[in-house]
């Protein structure tokens, strides 16, 4: 557990500190920091329905 509580800090600070340096601003950089992981969790979310749909089609078309 704490290596992965030390990598999301880790993730954070680098997502941080690229969004300044490409922009400048600590606003649009927090605004980033804070976005990406929630538009990753909604998409992560999606690809496993597709994921979890794709398998099952694919189990069901097994012959038996």
């Amino acid at each position: 557990m704490a290596k992965s509580a030390a990598f999301g800090v880790m993730h954070v600070g680098i997502s941080f500190a690229i969004g300044y340096a490409l922009t400048g601003s600590l606003a649009i950089a927090g605004a980033m920091t804070l976005i990406e992981p929630v538009a990753n969790t909604i998409a992560h979310y999606f690809f496993d329905r597709w994921w979890d749909q794709r398998r099952e089609r694919a189990r069901v078309a097994l012959p038996s």
